[in-house]
């Protein structure tokens, strides 16, 4: 006889599932981390392998002895995501015993804290990013010259994009300008000076992905676009204002702006669930990207712009939400 399954509504089934989503996003990081291995050589195969080896070991462990989960959660991709990106965020000639430190607080605090993938309320590769920075600040913002392919710990380092758009505004003379690269090498890839971080030495490859998950349906506009978006009118009021800002396309391409729009804001988890409280999200997140920028005490402010716009998600997920199914519009 056959056996009848009664279940709860909805029973619309689609093709959307975690594992698929976490590759997807994997093979659209692909073009960033082969172009991080054409700059930075054997710097960025180690920091990237350090910390993807790192987060899923943890979260194996996590699971396994601390919270008694015999379910494999490291095959759904979401521990190898959260290792590439923080290795990402992280300079090419980081030593190994930070990146495993930054990998532990990435998973340990930022992800199984709260329950594990689906829970957490921060995203977990910028709570070890951001806490790698207040922990070790001389060794994250030591930026390696892109072009050493087989330097690590000895690479050359240099001073950023970002940190000569500071120098700029501290000493208030916008020729300090000039020795930025031009807005066709910040998208391509710069390499006369520190390049920063491995996943954001070319914005192109990053814009690739972008197009790659857009095409998927991996993600929506809303977030990138408003990010971007507000960052390049805000800058552009503030160079307009004073010289002494960089223009809006060198703000755009430089730093982790395009790899945390793309990438890092657009979380399903830490992210607003209608298009409306994405499009709040994405302007809150430019906004204080530029404030933060431009009058903070760091260069870069997209990792804290993110981290800030994360702990507004549930309100925002409170007053902003989708229109119910069936619901009566009064006139």
């Amino acid at each position: 006889m056959a056996k009848f399954i009664v279940s709860l509504s909805p029973h619309a089934h689609g093709t959307d599932s975690v594992e698929r989503n976490m590759y997807g996003v994997l093979i659209a990081l692909l073009p960033a981390l082969l172009v991080s291995f054409y700059f930075f050589g054997i710097g960025s195969a180690i920091v990237c392998a350090t910390s993807v080896l790192a987060c899923v070991f943890f979260e194996w462990a996590i699971n396994r002895f601390i919270l008694k989960n015999p379910r494999n959660v490291v095959a759904d991709g979401s521990a190898v995501l959260t290792g590439v990106l923080l290795g990402f965020n992280l300079p090419s000639n980081l030593p190994v015993w930070i990146i495993i430190i930054g990998a532990l607080v990435a998973i340990g605090v930022g992800k199984m804290t709260f329950g594990g993938l689906g829970c957490n309320l921060f995203n977990p590769a910028l709570v070890g990013r951001c806490f790698l920075l207040v922990s070790f600040p001389a060794q994250m913002t030591s930026w390696p010259i892109a072009g050493q392919l087989t330097s690590y710990l000895d690479a050359e380092t240099g001073a950023t994009p970002l940190s000569v758009m500071k120098w700029a505004i501290k000493s208030n003379d916008p020729s300090v300008l000039q020795q930025l690269p031009d807005a066709w090498h910040l998208l391509v890839g710069h390499t006369a000076d520190g390049a920063g971080t491995i996943g954001e030495v070319c914005a192109l490859a990053l814009l690739l992905g972008l197009v790659y998950m857009l095409w998927k349906k991996i993600i929506t506009w809303h977030i990138p676009v408003s990010i971007i978006a507000t960052v390049i009118v805000l800058s552009g009021l503030c160079h307009l204002a004073n010289p002494i800002y960089a223009d809006p396309l060198s703000v755009i391409f430089s730093g982790g702006l395009m790899l945390g729009a793309i990438f890092m804001a657009t979380d399903y988890v830490t992210s607003p669930m209608s298009a409306k409280g994405q499009l709040v999200y994405g302007v809150g997140i430019g906004l204080l990207t530029v404030v933060i920028r431009n009058w903070g005490a760091y260069p870069e402010g997209m990792s804290f712009a993110i981290l800030i716009m994360n702990a507004m998600t549930p309100l925002i997920n409170t007053y902003i939400k989708p229109k119910r199914f069936g619901e009566v519009v009064k006139k």
